[in-house]
């Protein structure tokens, strides 16, 4: 089986450059017992022992461990796909793809199996130098990789929850308003607001003109108290409005005086807003030119 890339990533890059000239800053391998830099054919694999003491691992020795992951896939478990806690997954997800004939009728057979029925497949794979557990899934009659992070690579967060903090039924019934409210069976409509921001600058720059400035609402000095109820209310309003719904009549909860703060709270401030200006212009290539 083959491991290919389910995802792509489309972040804006950036090289390092010197800011005198914008002359690229390169990253060079020393040796440090030789003092000079060294090709990657002379790069091995090393692990510490001890501060001072280091052995070298060969990459033939790393594929002729006894392992039985290290030339296939170990299909482990099949589990309930709601069982699988979404912290375990790492981000990396790949489609599978058999190698040979031999390899299509098992490959078939399991992704029949997994589209007729709730459950998803628990596997095992050595991968880039480590033993991996993947959840197998079916998308569009083809396996899907997802790499999911070992139990001893999940921190404990018993400790982060607040603790002290009381909500009324009333509060909670208005945070699942907001949540109905919401609720939609497609996500594909949202875009990368950020990387269309930083690309009209790029390309601003790279013809010569200044960057577009954001729009910011100046805050009040000292800033004011913002209601969460009250914020939860306008968007469950918002979202009512948006999908031509009547609002109904909303509580909105009169808020403290900060005489009647108690000791130790902190007032929060209503961040200022800022809407980057979105560009029309196509994306052109980018010129090697220093900023307007």
């Amino acid at each position: 089986m083959k491991l290919m890339s389910a995802t792509e990533d489309r972040s804006v890059r950036f090289h390092q450059v010197h800011t005198e000239d914008l002359g690229r800053v390169r990253v060079r391998k020393f040796c440090e017992a030789e003092d000079r830099e060294v090709s990657a054919g002379e790069i091995g694999k090393g692990f510490a022992v001890s501060r001072d003491t280091l052995v070298e691992v060969a990459d033939e020795e790393l594929e002729q461990m006894p392992l039985p992951t290290a030339k296939a896939i170990e299909i482990v478990a099949f589990v309930p796909a709601a069982s699988i806690d979404p912290v375990r997954l790492s981000g990396d997800s790949y489609f599978l793809q058999y190698d040979s004939p031999v390899e299509a009728k098992p490959y078939v057979l399991i992704a029949r199996a997994l589209a007729r029925n709730t459950k998803v497949a628990v596997a095992k794979l050595a991968w880039h130098g480590r033993e991996r557990l993947v959840l197998l899934r079916v998308r569009d009659g083809a396996l899907v990789a997802h790499v999911l992070k070992w139990d001893d690579e999940v921190r404990d967060p018993s400790e982060l929850a607040p603790k002290d903090v009381t909500v009324t039924v009333s509060e909670i019934d208005e945070a699942l308003q907001l949540v109905d409210s919401m609720t939609t069976d497609d996500i594909s409509g949202y875009r990368d607001e950020y990387r269309k921001a930083l690309e009209a600058v790029l390309e601003a720059k790279a013809e010569g003109r200044q960057p577009p400035k954001p729009s910011i609402e100046a805050e009040e000095p000292g800033g004011k108290v913002v209601d969460l109820m009250a914020a939860l209310q306008e968007s469950v309003r918002k979202a009512q409005a948006a999908r031509g719904e009547g609002a109904g009549d909303a509580e909105v909860h009169e808020m403290p005086s900060a005489k009647k703060e108690t000791a130790g709270k902190a007032a929060g401030k209503a961040p200022a807003k800022k809407t980057a200006k979105k560009s029309a212009a196509a994306k052109k290539p980018a010129r090697r030119q220093r900023g307007a």
